[in-house]
């Protein structure tokens, strides 16, 4: 099926659920979907977007400006996670635990403001990686439309440059939570040092960043095509001091550079298998 197609699936695929409620995080994919939604259905749809800790204040912003600038409908919607035992011991089912909040208050939502259908922003590519939010998304029913239309991530940038929208090439930005290491208590605090450090490499000029929390010592990893500028002294004094005011001891920079999911590499096995995904 050639990417003409899948955009006409996609379409389809919306217009027939007659209203929907998305879940909105400000990425690509699933800002693309809000838009093609908002494209297809107007007011019969809504973006939401959980607010808590674990997102950054920087994210937040970025993905109500999107959602103004087109004119997409949006709710800000406050989620507890943290405020749930499981989900504070950071386990491997961490982001279940994360997910079935955010649908749980979506539901709620949808039985007031009378929306037919829940969605969230899963690719084709995401299928094969180890992701328990889907889980969570699957026991509350929430629709993949992307899937639906076989949507690559690849394919889902090419659309969205295609229309125009200029968060296309937008890297990604998982929850800040997944930056502290598996069994480290998920706490305020540890979340904000790291939005703290990310935030100033940022403004050292490193798009592709992410501070890996080990306790005292933060683990950072930075776009391979970046490393070569990070490697002199002058750059990593800055690194360093501006990772130590987010409160860390010990500061490393990760020579195999950024790679999305790394704290899974610390997993055992089982830890990841579908047996262990059942609630």
């Amino acid at each position: 099926m050639d990417l003409t197609s899948k955009r006409a699936l996609l379409e389809t695929t919306l217009r027939d659920l007659g209203s929907v409620m998305i879940a909105y995080s400000g990425g690509t994919d699933s800002a693309f979907l809000a838009w093609a939604a908002h494209r297809v259905l107007g007011g019969e749809m809504l973006a939401v977007i959980a607010d808590s800790a674990s997102l950054p204040r920087a994210e937040l912003a970025a993905a109500l400006s999107f959602t103004a600038r087109h004119g997409i409908p949006t709710h800000i919607l406050p989620t507890a996670e943290l405020d749930n035992p499981d989900y504070q011991r950071n386990d491997s089912q961490r982001c279940f635990h994360c997910k079935d909040e955010l649908f749980t208050r979506m539901e709620a939502e949808q039985a007031i403001l009378g929306f037919r259908h829940l969605a969230y922003g899963m690719n084709l590519d995401d299928r094969g990686e180890f992701r328990p939010g889907q889980q969570a998304a699957s026991q509350h029913h929430a629709l993949a439309p992307l899937v639906t239309a076989q949507l690559t991530k690849t394919e889902i940038r090419q659309l969205a440059l295609d229309a125009g929208l200029e968060l296309w090439d937008k890297p990604a930005s998982a929850c800040l939570s997944s930056r502290i290491e598996y069994g480290r208590p998920v706490t305020r605090e540890n979340l904000a040092q790291v939005e703290q450090a990310e935030e100033a490499l940022h403004a050292l000029g490193f798009a592709q960043v992410r501070v890996r929390h080990h306790g005292n010592l933060a683990r950072i990893e930075i776009a391979r095509m970046d490393l070569p500028r990070a490697l002199n002294i002058e750059t990593l004094d800055r690194i360093t001091e501006a990772v130590h005011r987010a409160g860390f001891l010990y500061v490393t920079l990760d020579t195999q550079g950024y790679r999305s999911g790394s704290m899974n590499d610390m997993l055992p096995v089982a830890a990841i298998t579908p047996a262990t995904m059942k609630q």
